[in-house]
């Protein structure tokens, strides 16, 4: 009885002195906050991802997992077991209760731990959207203020959906469409009585009563609501038994964590940061729908290519990417790789050697000079160069010692010759090769100047291959891979669309040279086990660096540029045995994979020809520093060239919105030469 009388007193004591502070406060007090001057925390909603199709990839990765939903889209008994176990007088109450906080203290006490807060869900909506959560006196004083004129302003209903949408539940889930599908993979409106009542316990201690570490006091938790929500009125006995009854059966939803073509959305995220009227915050957090570029039915081709190569455990990885050439859209981008293992994406973020397929970018700095291949001449015969005295020796051979002797540069590309190739590269210009490839796509990649860059030496990605061989396939024109088709918000508004950002970067009678020598190559070159079943009009290079470490395919039709890329990500190592093939080679596996992929892909695609050049190129007389190397014999020792230094050729014409293309010296100063070869197996059909 004395103890009753001593907490009445104390009830009533604090009821009174909590009026006389919001009063006194109200009445003093000259900097109080309104909600009008105080701006709102942003609060974010996931973005979704979609394929070009519009099938779901999955959310965006965010701090916060948010899917704010309308009232109607949440259980009543959500509502019911929240307001039971956290704010009973909710319908009473104009924002601040001092009863409320009277009888938490007195559950809190008999329980000997917090089991019921003091807060409004007013107050603690306020504290979630306006104020810096800091416990000192002058902010629950503040927060009470303003929880006092949300109330003024919005209904009971708007009041308790914005708090169910905004709190925290633990396991990353803000909100309860998110708490709903991280622990029962499900929709808010559909939770049952049980499920509501665990999810209602969560907000106070998240961490402690987290199900899935801490399932027992998950469960204890879950019955004192469910006692609160009996308590109420919300449910009957009966009710009340069958909840307790109900075992705990989590499920965590795929919506959020499970994200499908995981490395092609972070693409997608990082792409879309970029852009001028979005951000990171805004990617992520916007609840933005975004449309990519992916085509679901060319990436199942491109997996399926790849297991059906590559089905052994233990086998080399590889990786596909497909841009259409038109548009620079990226329509399939897939990895051996597993995301959930390593997140390393070989396919925009691996760098590695090229081998052979840069010699594209070589040939094309060549005709862009005016050097005709099939007019010029070069000695297919081992190489040694030394630019001066002070420089290390730079050797280059062929793989197998097979050499052609005198061969033109147009036969020199479909038997993939080094040798060739280096001479080409010295003549040239170092400088001018990695100005055409800057032009054409390697826009990241660190590019050396060096002769060797012409066998691969620098490492690129396979995204940047692709768009280089797209450029190659688009006459000339470059355009930016992307993987974005569209942006729009959760009212449907489109807020961006892909839009055209062409520009000419090689002139289109270049292209045209280029890829009527890469079309031979598919026949009588190093491509020829690429060959597409429809013999359709395509082109096509192969690359494999020294000792077998990596190896290529890269070609186009006039609607689609694909490279392939093999080899061990984690280490510089040779790819020998594999299913069957003694020395892995861009002609053998990669090529496999390429005819594979884009037979599949192409077969509902009729086949267009490469439309001719409006500018063909113009040729010009050349004269090679290497026109009077004589070699007396193919198996002789190598020899070694001490070259002079001077021009290396003349700057093509340029003519409307082709940008000049630099022509520069080959360097005097010393020059180091990666280790680096670039191996292509012998092709007896490409030497006449």
């Amino acid at each position: 009885m004395a103890f009753s009388t001593v907490f009445a007193v104390f009830a009533a004591t604090t009821c009174i002195t909590a009026g006389l502070l919001l009063y006194g406060t109200a009445r003093y007090l000259g900097d109080l906050p309104t909600l009008d001057a105080i701006k709102a925390r942003q609060i974010g909603e996931n973005s979704s991802v979609f394929d070009s199709r519009g099938k779901s990839l999955g959310v965006l990765a965010n701090d916060e997992n948010r899917q704010p939903v309308d009232s109607a889209d949440i259980s009543p008994w959500m509502k019911q077991g929240t307001v039971a176990i956290e704010d009973r007088r909710f319908y009473e109450h104009g924002g601040v209760d001092p009863q409320g906080i009277v009888r938490a203290m007195a559950r809190n006490l008999a329980a000997g731990r917090i089991v019921q807060g003091g807060s409004t869900l007013t107050q603690q909506l306020i504290s979630q959207i306006y104020i810096v959560k800091e416990r000192t006196f002058d902010r629950k004083i503040r927060e009470a203020l303003l929880a006092i004129q949300l109330e003024d302003r919005f209904t009971k209903d708007e009041i308790l959906t914005a708090y169910l949408n905004t709190v925290f539940y633990g396991n990353n889930a803000y909100g309860v469409e998110a708490a709903a599908q991280t622990y029962f993979a499900k929709r808010a409106k559909d939770l049952t009585i049980a499920q509501a009542a665990l999810l209602s316990g969560l907000p106070q201690l998240p961490s402690q009563y987290d199900p899935y570490a801490n399932p027992k006091a998950a469960l204890a938790r879950r019955a004192e609501v469910i006692a609160a929500m009996l308590d109420s009125g919300d449910i009957t006995s009966a009710q009340a038994k069958r909840a307790n009854a109900e075992p705990l059966v989590l499920k965590r939803g795929q919506i959020y964590g499970a994200v499908k073509e995981s490395f092609f959305v972070r693409l997608v995220a990082d792409e879309l940061s970029t852009q001028p009227d979005f951000g990171v915050a805004a990617v992520r957090a916007g609840g933005l729908q975004i449309t990519t570029t992916l085509d679901p039915r060319l990436q199942a081709a491109a997996r399926a290519a790849m297991r059906k190569i590559l089905p052994t455990p233990g086998d080399p990885d590889a990786v596909i990417v497909s841009i259409r050439p038109k548009t620079g859209a990226i329509v399939a981008m897939a990895s051996t790789r597993n995301f959930s293992k390593d997140q390393f994406d070989l396919a925009s973020q691996g760098r590695r050697q090229p081998g052979s397929t840069f010699k594209t970018i070589t040939l094309a700095t060549a005709i862009e000079q005016g050097i005709d291949p099939s007019a010029t001449t070069y000695m297919s015969a081992p190489f040694s160069w030394t630019p001066d005295d002070n420089s290390p020796t730079w050797t280059v051979a062929t793989a197998g010692g097979e050499y052609a002797g005198p061969i033109s540069l147009e036969n020199a590309t479909l038997a993939s010759d080094n040798t060739v190739y280096a001479q080409l590269a010295i003549d040239v210009g170092p400088d001018n090769i990695v100005n055409m490839a800057r032009r054409l796509g390697v826009r990241q990649a660190t590019l050396d100047p060096v002769p060797s860059i012409t066998l691969g030496s620098s490492g690129v990605s396979p995204l940047e291959m692709t768009s280089v061989y797209a450029t190659i396939a688009n006459g000339g024109v470059y355009r930016p891979p992307t993987a974005l088709k569209s942006v729009a918000n959760t009212d449907g508004e489109v807020l961006f669309t892909a839009r055209d950002r062409s520009v000419r970067v090689l002139q289109d009678g270049v292209a045209a040279e280029v890829t009527r020598i890469l079309g031979e190559n598919m026949h009588a070159g190093t491509g020829t086990g690429a060959l597409l079943s429809d013999n359709r009009p395509e082109a096509g290079k192969t690359g494999t660096t020294d000792n077998h470490t990596d190896a290529w395919f890269c070609g186009f039709t006039p609607d689609l540029a694909t490279c392939i890329w093999m080899g061990y990500p984690e280490a510089t190592r040779p790819m020998q045995g594999v299913e069957g093939v003694g020395s892995v080679s861009g002609p053998t596996l990669p090529a496999d994979i390429w005819h594979l992929y884009m037979d599949e892909a192409l077969k509902n695609t009729p086949p267009h020809s490469f439309p001719p050049p409006r500018k063909p190129v113009a040729w010009r007389t050349f004269d090679s520093r290497f026109a009077d190397r004589v070699v007396s014999s193919l198996s002789a020792p190598e020899i070694t060239l001490k070259m002079p230094t001077g021009p290396t050729g003349t700057a093509p014409q340029t003519t409307g919105d082709l940008p000049p293309a630099p022509v520069t010296t080959a360097p005097p100063t010393t020059v180091t030469e990666p280790p680096v070869t670039s191996v292509e197996p012998a092709t007896t059909a490409a030497v006449p």
